[in-house]
């Protein structure tokens, strides 16, 4: 069981810590380099770019083309990380990352920001709600969605180390950082628990992972003691721990920034449904698309804030 000692007082956006460490890892990899899709800025590539600005290539608004590019530097050693927006970065470049990045298992890294509602007032077009969905289907394909700085840090560090195909997903919004960065340890394809609890699971992935942080102490006031579990790889799931945990509280509850159709609820359910058949309710975004507005009103409007949690899963527990 993991103990939480970061400060909440501290908020950064975990692209923020994208490109941190994208330049800290380029200090030490001569063969890393960054495309990014006339968006560094926004991406905080540009951090990189700064430091090693001859492994910088901005390919322009050409998403396809940096894949393809990405792809042939990957096929000569190179370990490339390419960069966009997460509608752009899977949507747009579904094809090119399954033919070009995928088929071949090549060792590509994609650096997909403002990823989720949260994206806020750049509305629908930009809310990547299915970006999760479209990547884990990809065979080979590791998918991993950190919910603070402390955590993303780590994982960019290990999406270099891992040999193979991997898409990070961060967002645009600065949020809470509850790692402790002394005591954290990611470990890819490995869920940690947050808290130990007997009467119900609640997996949690991204920035939905400190809402129902706060959730779970709602609920303990309440006398529901729930087990709360930090999910930040979605593929491959963590099997073992989300059987093991589905068995001992008998409930499941799954919360995501995401579309309820096939991210992280449905990669609970794919285990669950073969493994250890488990009532789950799936939170996320309700087959729909989002809209424009303040990114902490459209949180708690679709129901991903603590306060909305915490009804949902009390009146979960409640009912059965």
């Amino acid at each position: 069981m993991s103990e939480i000692k970061g400060d909440t007082t501290v908020k950064i956006a975990t692209r923020e810590s994208y490109g941190k460490t994208l330049a800290e890892l380029g200090k030490e990899h001569e063969e890393l380099i960054v495309l990014d899709a006339d968006l560094a800025g926004a991406t905080k590539t540009d951090i990189f770019k700064k430091a090693f600005p001859e492994r910088h290539w901005d390919i322009g608004i050409a998403e396809a083309n940096m894949t393809g590019i990405a792809a042939g530097l990957a096929a000569c050693g190179k370990v490339p990380f390419i960069s966009s927006f997460a509608m752009f970065a899977s949507g747009r470049n579904f094809e090119q990352i399954r033919n070009s990045i995928g088929y071949p298992h090549l060792n590509v890294k994609i650096g997909a920001t403002h990823a989720g509602i949260s994206v806020g007032e750049d509305g629908a077009s930009h809310q990547c709600l299915e970006d999760i969905a479209l990547m884990r289907t990809i065979p080979g394909m590791t998918v991993i969605n950190p919910a603070d700085d402390i955590e993303a840090r780590a994982a960019v560090r290990a999406a270099y180390d891992h040999v193979g195909p991997v898409y990070l997903r961060f967002g645009r919004l600065a949020v809470p950082v509850f790692n402790d960065p002394a005591e954290y340890r990611f470990e890819l394809g490995r869920g940690i628990v947050l808290k130990e609890g007997k009467d119900v699971t609640i997996f949690a992935t991204g920035l939905c992972v400190n809402e129902a942080r706060q959730a779970e102490q709602l609920l303990a006031a309440d006398g529901i003691d729930a087990e709360l579990i930090n999910i930040h790889t979605i593929k491959p799931l963590d099997e073992e721990l989300v059987t093991a945990s589905a068995v001992k509280t008998g409930r499941v509850v799954t919360v995501e920034e995401h579309s309820v159709i096939g991210g992280l609820g449905s990669a609970v359910c794919d285990v669950l449904s073969e493994k250890a058949p488990t009532r789950v309710m799936k939170i996320g975004i309700n087959d729909t698309f989002g809209e424009s507005g303040p990114a902490w009103e459209l949180i708690a409007k679709y129901g991903l804030d603590a306060k909305s949690i915490y009804e949902r899963v009390r009146a979960f527990v409640k009912q059965n």
